[in-house]
């Protein structure tokens, strides 16, 4: 069965609970703290759940926040293709979580930045794995090796794209680069709109896979609404499952590791969204980046 091999930064979440966010310069008492393995880690863990073999090539830390990591991924059987970095430490994403559950971030930057294409291509893709890409690593120090790393890949490795908040902020030779490069573009409905200009799934879809190869297949998922996937042509919505949300940190990546999960298994694209749009569903209900359901819990929504 393929892999689903993700290169991009594996951080420790911070998580607190707040009542609302302070004013400049202000304060407020945050109701709840907690510390989980999360970034990449909540792509794989997610896709791991779902019975994918997975492979964490971007960098981890030596310290308590990379032991932190390496046990989480450890824990579902997540390979990882390098070793951990001596004498430096992962980073930490401070994640704020009000009561409406939207989430503000504030993020440091440590060993999972130190990357190289040696590091990258110890991973060893081969034909039909699939290998995932953050728009965030396409800014910083891992921006140079990863987008080398890139072109180095055999055709028949499938490069995902998760393009996140800072893709369509990216200079326009390197954009048109990595798009150029993409067999999958994935993201939500506010990211698709960034680098298209487009309000909608169905119409931003479509704008987007103008960008891509004409064979390329495109995902835009918008929360309770669902997603739709644009392939050879063919825009398909697949209804979401509203929920009243607790936690919305690590929703659109538990998305995205059961859509691959479940691609590397075999499924169409539109039925590995299906299933994603499941998962997301019962992610929000939890709180914290790894509590991705398993895919027997997932099967257990679906009959229900």
């Amino acid at each position: 069965m393929p892999r689903v091999i993700h290169t991009a930064q594996a951080l420790v979440d911070a998580v607190m609970e707040v009542p609302a966010l302070p004013l400049r310069g202000g304060n407020v008492m945050a109701t709840s703290y907690h510390r989980y393995a999360g970034g990449a880690v909540t792509i794989l863990l997610a896709a791991a759940r779902s019975g994918a073999r997975c492979v964490h090539a971007g960098a981890v830390g030596t310290g308590p926040n990379g032991d932190l990591v390496r046990a989480a991924l450890a824990h579902e059987g997540v390979e990882l293709s390098s070793p951990p970095l001596p004498d430096l430490d992962t980073g930490v994403c401070v994640v704020l979580v009000e009561p409406s559950a939207e989430r503000t971030f504030v993020t440091t930057q440590g060993a999972e930045r130190r990357i190289s294409v040696e590091s990258l291509a110890a991973s060893a893709p081969v034909p039909g794995d699939l290998v995932c890409v953050s728009g965030y690593s396409l800014v910083g120090l891992t921006r140079d090796p990863l987008v080398a790393w890139l072109d180095t890949l055999d055709d028949g490795v499938v490069v995902v794209l998760d393009p996140g908040a800072t893709f369509g902020e990216l200079a326009a030779p390197l954009r048109d680069r990595v798009l150029t490069r993409t067999d999958v573009w994935t993201g939500n409905a506010d990211e698709a709109a960034a680098l298209t200009g487009v309000r909608g799934m169905r119409e931003a879809a479509e704008v987007v896979a103008t960008v891509l190869a004409p064979d390329a297949v495109t995902i835009v998922r918008d929360g309770a609404r669902g997603c739709v996937v644009r392939e050879g042509g063919v825009t398909t919505h697949l209804p979401g499952h509203p929920q009243r949300p607790v936690d919305t940190n690590g929703a659109g990546d538990t998305h995205t590791g059961v859509l691959l999960a479940e691609r590397a298994a075999g499924l169409a694209w539109p039925d590995a969204a299906a299933r994603a749009n499941v998962a997301g569903a019962i992610k929000v209900t939890r709180r914290g980046p790894d509590t991705a359901p398993t895919r027997a819990e997932i099967d257990a929504f679906l009959r229900a």
